[in-house]
């Protein structure tokens, strides 16, 4: 179905800084100056920070305006990370931050440089997170963020972050999770070097490929795309599913490492705006899924992509045009059909998890609580127009899944 090229739109954006290119977190330490600061805190989680061929060359590039490492980030984005982080931000002397690694990391630094910016007593920070599920940024005081990413997950080019508590680990009463958003949060810059995503092993990669790879697939159906996102997450599809497949051929050359950070980037650029995400369906359905059990937030979506577009598809148009176009199946006589087994093929190449019985999420009982976390969630406000899910809807996809 052909757009309307009368179809009024509004765009606001203002984007990171962005450096593309091998080798090129060698000019990290201009970017600190660019922007006015003098010392920087890398935050990183253990395995990245003990990787020498990423800390080596962030390092030299930073220089002397490096002032220490934080190497303490988890999977878990706990708020109690974040104030440690803010510790180490202090004692070193740091007036910006960079977040080197996957979504966890830039998740904790956005959190810490929110921190750096408030005088809010732990206690009454903790109380809120608990009490509204997300933080208040202040208007002024929030230090710079610069991202370098080294997986696929796709959090680099993004103006908000998760965040979770726990009463073992920080002051809060009660486990916390949620969120928080803010145009001040958008990352000073940003800096893809295809060589640091080459030092992540293939696995990890592969895990976290499908949670980039949807951005770009559900910018192109959201109720608030715009013919801009249109451009660069057509492009950053093609580009990112070519690299997803060479990867999992096994193919880990230069070229192949260059087209994922390539596509990464591009599938971001515009989707994380003032006026809210293109997320959707399919990170609605990741969010319900991980919410309570521990499977990987890319393994959810891997699995349930396919069968969240099959729905999507049934129910509407869901732009399949664009989307077989993007990923090179545009001369197919169904593209809704060859869009879903484009995407369950480049999963099932990546080695991914195909069923959810496979992976340690929720069992069959719980779907019906899960279809109510996937309703409740912000993102579904990005549906298309059209689709109207009820819980007994979601739970067929999550059957279809199972």
């Amino acid at each position: 179905m052909a757009d309307s090229l009368a179809e009024p739109f509004r765009f606001e954006y203002d984007p990171a800084t962005i450096r593309y290119g091998p080798n090129c977190v060698s000019q990290l330490a201009s970017e600190v100056t660019a922007l006015g600061c003098e010392r920087a805190l890398v935050v990183t989680g253990r395995t990245v920070g003990e990787t020498t061929a990423v800390m080596d060359p962030v390092r030299a590039g930073l220089d002397d305006r490096l002032a220490g490492v934080f190497a303490g980030t988890t999977p878990q984005k706990r708020l109690g990370t974040a104030y440690e982080a803010l510790s180490a931000y202090r004692d070193t002397g740091a007036d910006c931050v960079v977040a080197v690694g996957g979504g966890s990391s830039v998740d904790v630094a956005t959190v810490l440089a929110v921190l750096a910016g408030t005088d809010r007593d732990p206690d009454a920070v903790g109380a809120e997170l608990v009490e509204r599920g997300t933080l208040s940024v202040p208007d002024s005081g929030v230090p710079p963020v610069i991202t370098v990413p080294t997986t696929l997950a796709g959090a680099d080019l993004s103006q908000v972050a998760g965040v979770t508590a726990d009463p073992a680990t920080c002051p809060v009463a009660d486990p916390a999770s949620g969120g928080i958003g803010d145009a001040e949060l958008m990352p000073a810059a940003a800096c893809y070097d295809p060589v640091l995503v080459a030092t992540t092993p293939r696995g990890v990669l592969a895990g976290s490929a499908m949670n980039g790879f949807d951005k770009g697939v559900e910018t192109l159906y959201a109720r608030n795309r715009t013919p801009v996102t249109d451009a660069t997450a057509m492009r950053g599809l093609g580009i990112l599913a070519d690299g997803l497949e060479a990867l999992g051929a096994g193919e880990t050359d230069e070229t192949t490492h260059q087209r994922l950070t390539r596509g990464l980037l591009l599938v971001q650029y515009g989707i994380s705006r003032p006026d809210g995400t293109t997320l959707s369906l399919i990170h609605a359905f990741g969010h319900g899924l991980t919410r309570t059990d521990d499977v990987q937030q890319g393994a959810a979506h891997a699995i349930v992509a396919p069968h969240a577009l099959d729905y999507l598809f049934d129910a509407v148009d869901g732009r399949r045009d664009l989307l077989a176009e993007a990923l090179g199946v545009a001369a197919a006589e169904d593209p809704a059909s060859a869009v879903v087994e484009r995407v369950a093929d480049l999963v099932a190449g990546l080695g991914l998890p195909t069923r959810l019985r496979d992976v340690d999420g929720p069992d069959r009982e719980a779907f019906p609580a899960v279809a109510d976390a996937v309703l409740a969630d912000s993102f579904m406000a990005n549906a298309p127009p059209g689709l109207d899910p009820t819980r007994e809807d979601i739970v067929g996809v999550l059957e279809a899944a199972w």
